[in-house]
């Protein structure tokens, strides 16, 4: 069994419960996995009962997940778990194909059972059900709790924090969990110190933060220097441990599994981290890290001190070779101060290009910074273009590009800040699209038309995007929409009116066939999208999940073919 995303394509595998025994249609519990992939969030496994979190498996371990220790693999099953740019699944394989075995998501008591055939007694033997007990309960104790089903009361605040409503918690009224004893500053996070806590369910992954690739001492240094990272830990915890995850702001669904093998270290100021608690050890750090970061970071400003004449020579080589443009150059030092030197918590999401940054200028700006990744699949040639061609281009439409930044390897692209992020998170979200009437939603349209109208007509340039999509389009404060990411643009000059190219460019589901299968271009191809993100809007449904409920056929031939049949008549 195979539960997850496609990446590619969108395809979500999940379980979901009959209606009741008498009806097969869809009913509202669930059981699949949840992430955000633009941000890096931990996946996370969950059952649902509407729109309602009511179980978590809590997060892969690299052998199971740590909530659920019995999902690991078993005499009856391999458990794995992959994560790339590709999908992220979880599944299980038999290892005994003679072994029959089947999971029901029971939608009148909301558990999940796993249960296996036992021929000589002819019945099915349940060897796992979820929840289990009411620390199981999706954040039973509330936030900054553990729940420990072996001690009484079950629900305790965790080190460091009190119960929010003393009164409540008395009687047991769990719901509103705990709050630090201590109000935290900003001015003093590197005095903070980490307690280890050994056999947790690490907290609910919504908002954290993954980095596969760093150490745990790298991970520590991180959240550290980010007030508002509460915990750390290694998200593989084969071997001697490997790569990290951080949490940021309340920690959620924590309980004690005293058999799991995971190391939660959270956040306590230093004054609170001498106290004992029973199970659990505190292991002290952050001094000695602290002191040597600070050698590190004065040694690093010298050593760029030292380089700048040179940098700023080669940055001015560089730059001279490219057209002469009227756009405002930054220094990477106002880029990396505006962003607190790209902190993951300024980190707004990430595209082909490299990730985003929320940032604040000097003056009090806002602004929005595109960072060229070195592994990014766009490159240097998607850079220059983008430079060079919203340069030229003014609307209202439009995104304002405010300047870049070249300097050494690092290229960075300097926007005007959109709040309401991208049309996307509207439209294909639930609760978000409610937000959205349909005036709005009109008006928006029109924007993207006149947007489009500019670039194909009245601009100096005509040009053709080949990559407009929903999540190009940015919302500012006013639900006014801005085209954005002109990175695979084209030019076309004098009565040229359509283009070719062996290299395609663009997302599957809003290409336009001719462009899609033989590389031809034209401003077509944008109105192609367009008709797209038209019907996306209205239907609220991604393009790449356009399907007819009962045949295997996509709703644009589906009009085809009705056009086709009118015109025959």
């Amino acid at each position: 069994m195979k539960l997850g995303w496609d990446l590619r394509t969108g395809l979500k595998r999940r379980l979901t419960a009959w209606k009741n025994w008498d009806d097969p249609c869809p009913g509202n519990f669930t059981y699949g996995i949840e992430f955000r992939p633009q941000l890096h969030t931990f996946p996370d496994v969950y059952i649902r009962r509407g729109d309602t979190k009511f179980y978590r498996t809590g997060s892969w371990t690299g052998i199971s997940f740590s909530g659920s220790p019995s999902l690991r693999s078993s005499v009856f099953f391999d458990s794995g778990f992959v994560y790339n740019d590709d999908e992220v699944y979880f599944s299980y394989n038999l290892k005994n194909k003679s072994v029959i075995t089947r999971m029901v998501m029971n939608g009148t008591d909301f558990t999940n059972q796993q249960l296996a055939w036992f021929e000589p007694e002819r019945s099915w033997q349940v060897y796992s059900t979820v929840p289990r007990d009411q620390c199981d309960v999706y954040d039973f104790c509330g936030v900054n709790t553990n729940c420990n089903i072996s001690e009484s009361p079950a629900c305790q605040c965790l080190r460091g924090f009190k119960p929010k409503y003393p009164e409540k918690w008395n009687i047991e009224g769990y719901s509103d969990g705990c709050v630090r004893d201590n109000t935290q500053s900003c001015e003093h996070k590197n005095k903070d110190v980490f307690v280890k806590f050994s056999g947790l369910k690490l907290p609910d992954s919504s908002l954290s933060w993954l980095a596969g690739q760093l150490n745990l001492e790298e991970c520590e240094a991180i959240c550290l220097n980010n007030c508002t990272c509460m915990a750390y830990a290694n998200s593989d915890v084969r071997g001697n441990g490997s790569g990290c995850v951080v949490w940021f702001g309340d920690l959620m669904d924590i309980r004690i599994l005293h058999n799991d093998r995971q190391n939660l270290f959270i956040r306590v100021s230093n004054s609170e981290s001498g106290r004992d608690d029973s199970g659990v050890r505190a292991v002290i750090v952050g001094a000695v890290i602290g002191g040597v970061s600070v050698i590190l970071l004065l040694g690093y400003c010298i050593c760029r001190s030292g380089s700048k004449g040179r940098t700023s020579e080669a940055t001015t080589k560089d730059t001279a070779k490219e057209k002469d443009f009227e756009l405002p150059l930054f220094s990477l030092a106002a880029i990396s101060g505006a962003t607190d030197n790209f902190a993951v918590y300024n980190k707004l999401g990430e595209g082909g290009f490299g990730p985003v940054y929320k940032g604040k200028l000097e003056d009090g700006q806002e602004i929005a910074v595109k960072r060229l990744s070195l592994s990014s699949r766009q490159g240097i040639n998607e850079f220059k273009n983008e430079v060079l061609l919203i340069a030229k281009l003014q609307h209202q439409n439009l995104v304002k590009l405010l300047g870049c930044c070249i300097q050494g390897e690092e290229k960075l692209l300097i926007y005007e800040y959109m709040p309401n992020k991208s049309l996307d998170f509207f439209i294909f979200d639930e609760g978000q699209s409610k937000l959205l009437e349909w005036p709005k939603r009109f008006e928006i349209l029109c924007g993207v038309a006149r947007g489009l109208q500019y670039l194909h007509q009245d601009s100096r340039l005509r040009i053709v995007h080949r990559d407009l999509k929903a999540s190009n389009i940015l919302l500012d404060n006013k639900m006014n929409p801005k085209i954005s990411d002109f990175g695979m643009a084209k030019t076309f000059g004098g009565d040229q009116t359509e283009g070719n190219t062996n290299r395609i460019a663009g997302t599957h589901g809003y290409m336009a066939p001719e462009y899609a299968f033989n590389g031809l271009f034209s401003t077509k191809s944008d109105v192609f999208s367009f008709g797209i993100m038209v019907l996306e809007i209205i239907s609220g449904k991604r393009s790449i999940r356009f399907h007819h409920e009962n045949h295997n056929i996509t709703t644009g031939m589906e009009i085809a073919k009705r056009r086709k049949a009118i015109r025959t008549d």
